[in-house]
């Protein structure tokens, strides 16, 4: 990793005093598989906390670790029953009906590349590029995903380099050009200079 910080250092001055001022990367990975997933579609659009005690009213009800014969055991009333919405509940049925059929095969996705794992993940209902691009980084641990539509990165930006509005996506994608091939150490170091890392 000191390869990674050396570059982005030497690549952009601004992100290298992100980089000084926030110490080690280190972030926290999560397992690349079925739970993993399903506990992004639970956090999506919620609050942590509120997440955080779905995903374990759901793990009660379900069993740890969170497999997908026992999600697909529970009633869409006992899904609701946690604190799901239909919707969520639709969702996590999907994935758990791929997941047990194969046709979503978690232990192949380490030998596909970035673009073919976020075609894949994003055939499951309810998974966008952006919960994709944080299973690359913080499940897969790609070193080179940059998440430009993600807010908390384009926030970041606007501050670090004193911008008048928020860059766009392709603003993003521009200036992170000079960091690969080590977009997602820099996204994650864009994440702490707020305080609020990006996690699934």
């Amino acid at each position: 990793m000191r390869k990674a910080i050396l570059h982005l250092k030497q690549a952009d001055a601004v992100l290298g005093r992100i980089i000084e001022a926030h110490g080690p990367f280190r972030p926290r990975l999560r397992p690349p598989g079925f739970e993993t997933l399903a506990r992004s579609i639970v956090y999506q659009q919620l609050s942590g906390k509120v997440a955080a005690a779905i995903f374990a009213r759901l793990e009660a009800a379900a069993g740890t670790p969170l497999r997908p014969e026992a999600l697909l055991a529970l009633s869409g009333e006992d899904l609701r029953g946690v604190g799901l919405s239909r919707q969520k509940a639709a969702y996590l049925r999907d994935l758990a009906e791929q997941t047990r059929s194969g046709a979503l095969d978690f232990p192949s996705l380490p030998g596909l590349s970035d673009a073919d794992v976020i075609e894949r993940l994003t055939r499951v209902k309810g998974v966008g590029v952006w919960t994709a691009q944080m299973f690359l980084i913080f499940a897969l641990g790609r070193l080179d995903v940059l998440p430009s539509g993600d807010l908390g990165v384009r926030a970041a930006i606007r501050k670090a380099y004193r911008l008048k509005e928020l860059p766009t996506p392709g603003q993003v994608e521009r200036r992170g050009a000079k960091w690969r091939p080590y977009c997602s150490v820099a996204s994650w170091y864009l994440w702490r200079s707020l305080d609020n890392e990006a996690a699934l």
